[in-house]
């Protein structure tokens, strides 16, 4: 489906919308509906079950949003969290750089600097995308980060997180008392972050106020023992910096025991990866060639990063590759900006005695980007029919439950209704229109399983207090008892897990 075609449809169903709606609508901000909020609130817990379910030494918490300046100085987010920003002399309209070049430059314009960036306009009659006018200024950086007034004075200056991962390192102390005060330890947030975007485009791929689900993992350089051997031999779908620089961006197939043994990343990285990517394509069923691991070069990457992939998904509607996650590997940049900002030395003392300044690994996620990715990804037509084929364990409504004639059988199905309610299964109760245009409704907000209560159900037959089950994908249906659908639909509802470290 086209953007505009499959946003239209997802409003209607009350997936997202934007905020303010009656308003005009305000860029950059969304708000999420019932069936939004469900497989947001799904999809955040398939993270957190994959990722924080990867070591018993890893653990979630629930920061806050607002951060001291003097927190945001020390990380370098006053110094560096800046875009290129564009205006127009004509219509006086601002953009971000890489907005304006898009289609001369797809790669975008991270490690160019002002000048390399005018030089671009200039040389390619770069039009203002708002007017057309070739009368584009110079581009300044614009810092991204919402300040804020904080206090009764309104003196101390205060900022609403540009990321979640500052929290983590504000937490890291703490956890090491509250832990086994051991490493590896991994803190993760799923929570709200904050940038006040130069132009925000492409609906649920870039907003200013999103939710990222990250986890930290605080390690010792020089030795973080992992199974290795469990994913050695796992495929993964790499783009090379290298090679992409010369002018290929092919995806190839290189085994995670070439990228440590060849390309020479290290053990405890690539092992992330695979983990990452597993998640994609296993947990949000994701099809392979549809992701790629992008590798950032030493001019792309983010400051403070060693090593970087970001994870990239295959979103026809927006058309082509797009971000959604990334691997990044910080080193001892976040922990020793803080140590001087705060004046407090964050090292650790190991068994043994020795002292160490942990390095960091993120793991980072965007939960609204993939909202939008799994929409266009499972979202099909099929003949009349339009179907949302989310794993079962992601839909916003796991089951659907009809009576086939409402005046006779309504009572029985509501009942059934609240005993899955009561199991802890989510439900819609629906006797509204023919059994086929209920099942069509189910099928497009995803739900995998609708089950029917008919005459037979309460009639005195052999087959009283048996349903049927309608099965989304395949279309088919089995007869069960009313007693063993819980026990039948529960599996399928509980998100996968990887094998712990």
């Amino acid at each position: 489906m086209k953007s505009d075609e499959l946003f239209a449809l997802l409003r209607r169903r009350g997936v997202f919308w934007p905020s303010a709606e009656i308003y005009g609508g305000a860029q950059g901000l969304f708000d999420y509906g019932p069936l939004g909020a469900a497989l947001k609130r799904r999809v955040e817990e398939a993270w957190s079950a994959w990722f924080v379910g990867l070591s018993r030494d890893y653990y979630q918490l629930e920061p806050a949003e607002i951060l001291p300046e003097a927190v945001v100085r020390a990380s370098g987010h006053l110094e560096n969290f800046t875009d290129p920003e564009v205006t127009c002399d004509t219509c006086h309209a601002a953009f971000r750089a890489d907005t304006v070049l898009e289609k001369v430059r797809p790669q975008g314009v991270d490690g160019l600097t002002p000048v390399e960036i005018e030089k671009l306009v200039r040389d390619t009659g770069a039009k203002c995308p708002s007017c057309g006018a070739k009368t584009l200024s110079v581009p300044v950086p614009f810092n991204m980060m919402f300040g804020v007034d904080f206090g009764v004075t309104g003196h101390e200056r205060a900022y609403l997180r540009p990321e979640t991962a500052q929290s983590s390192y504000l937490s890291f102390p703490r956890m090491w008392d509250v832990g086994r005060r051991a490493l590896p330890l991994g803190i993760a947030i799923v929570g709200k972050a904050y940038r006040n975007e130069i132009a925000p485009r492409q609906l649920l791929l870039r907003m200013r106020a999103f939710t990222q689900a990250e986890l930290q993992i605080f390690f010792d350089p020089e030795h973080f023992p992992l199974p290795f051997e469990r994913v050695r031999d796992e495929g993964l779908p790499v783009v090379r910096a290298a090679k992409r620089i010369a002018g290929s961006e092919a995806v190839e197939m290189v085994s995670a025991g070439d990228l440590v043994r060849v390309v020479g990343l290290p053990e405890f990285y690539v092992y992330h990866l695979v983990h990452t990517y597993r998640f994609f394509r296993d947990v949000l069923g994701i099809p392979p060639e549809r992701i790629r691991l992008f590798e950032k070069s030493d001019q792309e990457r983010a400051f403070y990063n060693r090593i970087q992939f970001d994870v990239e998904v295959f979103v026809g509607s927006m058309g082509g590759f797009k971000e959604i996650g990334a691997v990044h590997y910080r080193g001892d940049y976040d922990l020793g900006r803080h140590s001087q900002g705060s004046g407090k030395d964050l090292s650790v003392t190991l068994t043994g005695g020795r002292t160490v300044l942990p390095h960091v690994l993120e793991l980072t996620y965007g939960v609204d980007r993939s909202i939008w990715a799994l929409a266009d990804v499972h979202l099909r037509k099929d003949g009349d029919r339009t179907v949302w084929s989310l794993p079962s364990y992601l839909a916003p409504v796991p089951v659907g439950v009809f009576p086939l004639i409402p005046k006779e059988q309504a009572a029985y199905a509501l009942e059934l209704a609240d005993r899955l309610s009561a199991a802890g299964i989510e439900n819609s109760f629906d006797d509204a229109g023919t059994i086929g245009k209920r099942y069509a409704r189910m099928d497009e907000a995803g739900t995998p399983f609708c089950v029917t209560v008919d005459g037979e159900t309460v009639g005195d037959g052999p087959n009283q207090d048996t349903v049927t089950v309608r099965h989304r994908d395949s279309k088919s249906q089995e007869r069960l008892r009313a007693s063993e659908l819980s026990a039948r639909v529960a599996p399928a509802l509980l998100p996968p897990r990887p094998p712990r470290a």
